[in-house]
């Protein structure tokens, strides 16, 4: 079965009675705690998952006294300090087809290996995070009968429970879902972990989401599995300290997670895993530069180039250089040597961890945002892979690869199936016209990277008088509504006042035509008594 993106509903893991096939391997770093430790390692022993296909990996990470586990648990002494270090030296002992990162004190319930296990299963690329929750109660001597009724009531993990909301659980409205990866309690296929490598040392925190970022890029599919659940004992360290943690993190992050674009506002800065990576064979020096500084120049400043050439068979002495049948590739070696932005590579082996792969032939110049409109293009339209016709001939054409799309293809490709249509179906391919997205054949078409940056520049300082004016206008909007509600409020009052008055006008009016009335009974009767006087 193939999944698109990330919908892993397309995937039908075995329900009810199976013979499962899967070795796993759980690894487990720990320091000190031999008392949650214990209730960690019996909760294990519970697991519903056949014990035969199950190896538990205790990495002690330089406790002492040393910790103590029993037979059937394979110990590794790690004295180098750091969560990553020993996943990674429990890591190099793991013989299983799935590794189960799992805290030393993380309770699984009985069945939560078993739902990861059916996962995986279900497919060979897959990350299944179970769903943890946090419990206050005192750490018990012994492991309860009932985990739910000795630890309840306990803390979901808001973060991602949040996550799973906003994203429809994972398979729609997220270009991370690999977030998900967190090492409290989540199981990934033994390949995917050997493609992505191991946990990154470098980090000082954030190195599930890092490690998270590069299983995504080797074509990873993440499942929170709602059914694999487990009890935290005691609050997350992210819970207690989130904003000191995020500085620390992504201080180090940005560098190494090109999908986190906020973290990455500098117009100039480069970094360690750029965020596209252009490949562009050498040809003639005045077409190759053209097309290489057009690049370096655009208003997406996070791109490295690749250009391809036989660079190892250059000399570096020549007596005749003018006459030399390399001279092209002499001029780009010296122009280019000394570029932190390029590259001369014999052959376009790309870091995995880089999102995006630009092949662009030389001589044809992308304008100043049509490598940006490009990624809107993929990105909008969720294409692995975008084809851009550069001329009538349909062999001269630009590619810009998704590198995850392409990871997941090459899994599931068939024997013999082009790699295209694999992509096709996991993610979706797209055409663009070379013309309409500012490819052109002159260098002159290409700002240089001043006037590249200027542009920036002055595009930051529009966006920022439009936010400001935005602003403005949203103070006066509330400042009318406010007018508004205080003139209601006032008509309000005058309507409850003017039908106040008409009442007392009315009550006038009835007392002034009852005095009326009596004052003419008075007139006729005085007439009539004068009449009845005056008559004989």
């Amino acid at each position: 079965m193939r999944v698109r993106g990330n919908d892993y509903r397309a995937l039908r893991p075995p329900s009810g009675d199976w013979a499962p096939t899967l070795r796993v391997s759980v690894i487990i770093p720990a320091y000190g705690g031999q008392d949650k430790l214990d209730l960690v390692l019996e909760a294990l022993r519970r697991q519903t998952y056949p014990a035969a296909l199950t190896e538990v990996i205790v990495v002690d990470n330089g406790s002492s006294p040393p910790l103590e586990v029993p037979s059937w648990v394979k110990p590794v002494h790690c004295p180098q300090p750091g969560r990553a270090t020993a996943r990674n030296a429990g890591l190099a002992v793991a013989s299983g087809d799935v590794i189960h990162w799992l805290d030393s004190d993380v309770l699984l319930l009985p069945g939560a290996l078993e739902a990861h296990m059916r996962w995986h299963h279900a497919a060979p690329y897959l990350s299944v995070t179970s769903m943890i929750r946090f419990t206050s109660a005192p750490v018990p001597a012994e492991l309860p009968d009932d985990l739910e009724a000795a630890f309840e009531p306990a803390e979901p993990h808001g973060w991602i429970v949040d996550l799973l909301e906003r994203t429809d659980g994972l398979v729609g409205g997220t270009q991370r879902p690999f977030s998900l990866h967190v090492g409290g309690a989540t199981s990934v296929n033994a390949a995917l972990v050997a493609a992505a490598g191991p946990m990154d040392e470098e980090l000082i925190l954030g190195q599930d989401t890092e490690m998270g970022y590069r299983l995504a890029q080797a074509g990873a599919v993440f499942v929170p599995a709602t059914d694999a659940r487990a009890y935290h004992l005691g609050p997350t360290m992210r819970m207690r300290d989130k904003a000191p943690i995020d500085r620390v993190s992504h201080a180090f992050v940005a560098d190494r997670i090109p999908t986190y674009r906020w973290l990455r506002s500098h117009p100039t800065r480069q970094w360690k895993v750029p965020y596209v990576a252009a490949v562009v064979p050498a040809g003639s020096y005045e077409e190759t530069r053209a097309t290489v500084d057009a690049l370096l120049a655009g208003t997406i400043a996070d791109v490295s180039v690749m250009l391809v050439g036989p660079w190892d068979s250059l000399e570096q002495e020549r007596r005749a250089p003018l006459r030399d049948p390399r001279l092209d590739l002499v001029l780009l070696r010296g122009h280019y040597a000394h570029d932190g932005r390029v590259r001369l590579v014999e052959e376009a082996a790309h870091d995995p961890a880089v999102p995006y792969v630009l092949r662009l032939p030389a001589g044809w110049v992308p304008g100043a945002d049509t490598v940006a409109r490009l990624l809107d293009l993929a990105g909008d339209e969720g294409y692995g892979l975008v084809n851009v016709l550069l001329s009538e001939d349909p062999q001269v054409s630009a590619r810009l690869e998704q590198a995850s799309a392409f990871a997941r293809a090459a899994i599931v490709a068939r024997p013999g199936e082009p790699l295209d249509d694999a992509v096709d179906e996991v993610s979706g391919v797209g055409w663009a016209d070379g013309e309409s997205y500012g490819f052109g054949r002159e260098p002159r078409q290409t700002p240089g990277r001043r006037s590249a940056y200027r542009a920036r520049l002055e595009a930051q300082r529009e966006a920022a008088k439009h936010a400001a004016e935005i602003a403005k206008l949203t103070a006066e909007i509330a400042r009318l509504r406010g007018q508004v509600d205080k003139w209601r409020t006032e008509a309000s009052s005058w309507r409850r006042a003017s039908v106040e008055l008409r009442r007392e006008v009315g009550a006038l009016r009835r007392q002034l035509g009852t005095l009326r009335r009596r004052s003419w009974r008075k007139v006729a009767s005085s007439i009539k008594q004068v009449v009845k006087n005056r008559l004989p």
